[in-house]
């Protein structure tokens, strides 16, 4: 008997108002379905425009979708509809089922690029700022140490470690975002762009952290439009239906 898969969407729909263009109607996505297994690695493919970053998004909380429902199927066993779920529960989620590494670095200003990585290990841990001090520095550093060995992997110079990477090159600050996804081994892993603006050597970098996160048996759904990378990671591919924009 096959094992269920660790991400099972049916039938998701989105449409986005375009309330400036008089309430024109654009369905991004109709009924898109898919299943993705532990250890896999789906890519999304097809013209800019058919909704693979949408999709992406409604996946992760940050859009909700229209209809469908999209289960997955949780580290200890439980499933979830993440279209159905509150925003506390996404946060949840988000904390110790998903990770989502896209094309832009989003972090709290002034804070260090070591400190950006770290705090997601931190969080997912259920560590407690106001623990005991020994306890606090304990996991702090223990974190850290995972966060520089990240960096340090991705090529990211240690002088910019304790630097707020606000000020970074773009492919500074996608080797940051990188870090902090792959820092937890994550159930569903999603990656939109992932090795956008990196050189050669750390698009290789990322593969082989893409590779590891499906030897630990992550679910992986991603979007990589350069062709070396997709060939090198994908178990298969998924190319989404064209979008038509109709009056409301």
């Amino acid at each position: 008997m096959n094992a269920r898969p660790v991400l099972s969407v049916r039938g998701l729909g989105k449409r986005f108002t375009l309330h400036l263009r008089g309430g024109l109607v654009l369905p991004v996505l109709d009924e898109v379905s898919l299943d993705l297994n532990a250890g896999e690695c789906v890519a999304l493919v097809g013209p800019s425009g058919r909704g693979k970053s949408t999709l992406m998004k409604c996946l992760h909380g940050s859009y909700g979708a229209d209809v469908g429902s999209a289960r997955l199927t949780l580290s200890d066993g439980a499933t979830t509809n993440l279209l159905q779920a509150s925003p506390r529960e996404i946060i949840e989620l988000r904390r110790r089922e998903m990770a989502y590494v896209s094309q832009f670095l989003r972090a709290v200003p002034r804070v260090p690029a070591l400190d950006v990585v770290a705090e997601r290990l931190l969080d997912a841990l259920g560590f407690e700022a106001d623990a005991d001090a020994e306890s606090t520095d304990a996991a702090l550093a223990a974190a850290r140490d995972h966060a520089r060995t990240l960096l340090a992997r991705l090529n990211l110079p240690p002088g910019l470690w304790q630097l707020p990477p606000a000020t970074f090159s773009g492919g500074e600050q996608q080797r940051v975002n990188i870090a902090r996804g792959f820092i937890l081994p994550a159930t569903l892993l999603l990656l939109d762009e992932p090795t956008a603006s990196l050189d050669a050597a750390n698009r290789r970098v990322v593969i082989e952290l893409i590779d590891e996160a499906k030897a630990r048996g992550a679910a992986i759904l991603g979007i990589f439009h350069d062709e070396e990378v997709r060939r090198a990671v994908a178990t298969h591919e998924i190319e989404l239906g064209a979008a038509h924009a109709i009056a409301a």
